[in-house]
C-alpha cells in the first residue's frame, strides 16, 4: 500500500512528513508533494488554481499506481481532505480516501467559514467572477482571504506557520481563491461509491468545525467511518486526538488491504 498525503492551503508536503515517517514504520511507502504555490514547487499564477490541484493529485495516483503497481490511499488535511476526494473521482483508481476534514466549497456555509469573514465571502467570489481579468494574476496573503490564524489551536505553531512562506505565510494569486470558490465535487457524494472514505475530525476545530464535514460526509453513499479526533484542533497534534488519528488511519489502511486481498482473483498454477 502507498498513501498520497495531501497537504492543504496553509501547508505542504514536509509539513505533512511526520504522518510518513508513522507510517513507513508500519511498511507502508508515502508520496508527499508539495502543490503549486506552496513549499518548493513554483510556477506562474496561471497555473496556481484548485482544478490544476485536482488534476495534479489526480494524475499523481496514476502516475504511482504505474511505477510500481501498488494500489494507493489518499490521506488530506485540512483543504487536502476535499482536495482528497476529488482527485479519487478524477482518478476513479484510489483505494481509499483519509480526510481530516470535508468541507465542501460549494456549501455556502462552508465557503462563509473558509473565508476570512462572511462579508468577503458574499461579495468576494462575484467580485473575482466578474473581474477575473484582473484579479486571477494578483498574488495575496493566504491569510488576507482566510481563517489562517485557526489552523491550529497552539499559538506558538500558528505564528511558526504564519511566518513561514512556503506555507500559512504563502502568497497565493486569487485565481486559486476563485476556483476554489466555485468548485463543486466531481461526483456527488450520494453517488460516489468507488472507494471506502474515513473521516477522521478534529473535535475542537475552529477552523472547519466538525458539522460542516458532517454535512457533506453524512450524504456519501458509500463505505464510510467518522472517527471525532479528542481534544484536538484543526491541526491535530494534541492528545488524545493525536494517537486516535494514527490509530484510525492503520485501521483503515490495513482494512483496505484485507478487502482487496479477498476479492482478488485466485492464481492457478499451470501443471505440465
Amino acid at each position: 500500500m502507498k498513501v498520497i498525503l495531501v497537504h492543504g492551503g496553509g501547508s505542504n508536503g514536509r509539513i505533512a512528513s511526520p504522518i510518513g515517517i508513522l507510517l513507513r514504520q508500519h511498511g507502508y511507502s508515502s508520496v508527499s508533494p508539495d502543490l503549486p504555490g506552496y513549499g518548493v514547487t513554483t510556477c506562474a499564477a496561471r497555473d496556481v488554481s484548485y482544478d490544476n490541484w485536482i488534476s495534479i493529485v489526480a494524475d499523481l495516483v496514476d502516475a504511482e499506481i504505474e511505477r510500481d503497481g501498488k494500489p494507493v490511499v489518499l490521506l488530506g488535511a485540512s483543504l487536502g481532505g476535499m482536495l482528497a476526494y476529488q482527485a479519487a473521482c478524477k482518478s476513479r483508481k484510489a483505494a481509499g480516501v483519509i480526510a481530516t476534514t470535508l468541507a465542501d466549497p460549494s456549501d455556502p456555509d462552508t465557503r462563509d467559514q473558509l473565508a476570512r469573514n462572511k462579508l468577503l465571502a458574499r461579495i468576494g467570489g462575484p467580485m473575482l467572477r466578474g473581474f477575473r481579468f484582473m484579479t486571477d494574476p494578483m498574488r495575496v496573503p493566504i491569510q488576507w482571504v482566510s481563517r489562517m490564524r485557526l489552523i491550529a489551536n497552539n499559538p506558538g505553531i500558528v505564528e511558526l506557520l504564519i511566518a513561514d512562506r512556503t506555507a500559512a505565510g504563502s502568497w497565493i494569486p486569487l485565481r486559486f481563491m476563485r476556483t476554489l470558490m466555485d468548485s463543486r465535487p466531481l461526483i456527488e457524494p450520494e453517488r460516489f461509491d468507488l472507494c471506502p472514505v474515513l473521516l477522521a475530525h478534529p473535535e475542537i476545530d475552529h477552523m472547519t468545525p466538525l458539522h460542516l464535514s458532517k454535512k457533506f460526509f453524512e450524504r456519501l453513499g458509500g463505505e464510510k467511518e467518522l472517527v471525532i479526533l479528542e481534544k484536538a484542533g484543526h491541526m491535530p497534534l494534541e492528545s488524545p486526538g493525536i494517537d486516535l488519528l494514527e490509530n484510525a488511519v492503520l485501521r483503515f489502511l490495513r482494512r483496505v488491504v484485507a478487502q482487496r486481498e479477498s476479492t482478488a482473483p485466485a492464481r492457478v498454477s499451470s501443471l505440465p
